[in-house]
């Protein structure tokens, strides 16, 4: 399978439970990093792909991802009659005028799995990235550019992985893998969260999925776990038996931000390549390190 890919899931239903009480009435997803929520970030890098269908799996209290990704008349009236044009101009340029964004409601909380197969009647029978906002990836090229680049060359699913800490593993799916020729891994086997004494490896899927529609065969199939949630780990475990996925160890530096510490550590990051205040506050942390670790 070659078709060009034009699709994207953002499954941002969660509630964010480890951020409360930010994320009472706000989504995790619409919380900033220096000037940009992170939703923003994962689209922008769907956007960099060519993806022109952004499709969003929502829940209760997430009408603030709609409404950001909306025409806000009010907010460029405003701007337009006070005459501030780079602002302006910054608001309308959130979403290329080609791109089309859907929602869709998640009922039920049952899983990335669940959420996935929420976006089977839009996909269809396409190839579909799948990106999760909580993990936000600064990487040059950007990394669903790099992995649709390998679809686009070996015709199949892709998943974006990098190496951590075996005491980690608990918190990933976990590959196994073969290499095929140089650069180019097939995964042979995945394990959701195994104890690190049991994992295949330390190689982890990271937040970023290229898959073909197959998977939403196997969506239907898995058993369900704890909760009643359905596993996308479960569904890429029995895909592998009948289709080769490839492992991507992508270029770039992710930031976990589904975490504090993770979030904090991207604030910096980004805070310091920043254009308006990058210099500024690169000198600012060079004082408080100074005076802190005196």
């Amino acid at each position: 399978m070659k078709a060009k890919l034009t699709k994207a899931v953002f499954p941002v239903a969660g509630m964010g439970s480890r951020f409360l009480p930010a994320t009472k009435a706000s989504p995790k997803e619409m919380m900033p990093v220096v000037d940009k929520p992170l939703i923003q970030y994962a689209v922008e890098e769907a956007v960099s792909a060519g993806i022109t269908d952004m499709i969003f799996i929502t829940g209760r209290n997430k009408r603030a991802i709609e409404d950001h990704f909306d025409k806000a008349y009010e907010v460029e009236s405003e701007l337009a009659a006070r005459g501030k044009t780079e602002l302006l101009e910054l608001v309308q340029s959130i979403i290329p005028r080609e791109v089309n964004c859907i929602y869709i409601r998640q009922a039920e909380p049952l899983g990335l799995g669940h959420a996935v197969l929420c976006a089977k009647p839009v996909v269809d029978d396409e190839p579909f990235a799948v990106i999760l906002a909580d993990d936000l990836i600064d990487g040059e090229p950007p990394v669903v550019r790099q992995m649709t680049t390998m679809f686009e060359q070996h015709g199949c699913s892709v998943l974006g992985v990098e190496e951590i800490p075996r005491e980690q593993s608990r918190q990933y799916g976990i590959v196994s893998f073969e290499p095929e020729k140089e650069g180019v891994e097939r995964i042979s086997a995945i394990v959701e969260k195994p104890e690190p004494e049991v994992a295949p490896s330390n190689l982890a899927v990271v937040g970023r999925y290229v898959l073909t529609p197959r998977i939403f065969y196997h969506l239907e199939r898995v058993t369900p776990g704890a909760g009643g949630e359905i596993q996308l780990t479960d569904a890429i475990a029995t895909l592998l038996t009948e289709e080769r996925v490839l492992a991507c160890r992508f270029q770039g530096t992710r930031y976990d931000c589904g975490s504090k510490l993770g979030y904090l550590q991207a604030m910096v990051a980004f805070g310091r390549k920043h254009p308006e205040v990058g210099p500024s506050f690169e000198a600012y942390l060079r004082e408080f390190c100074a005076v802190a670790w005196r």
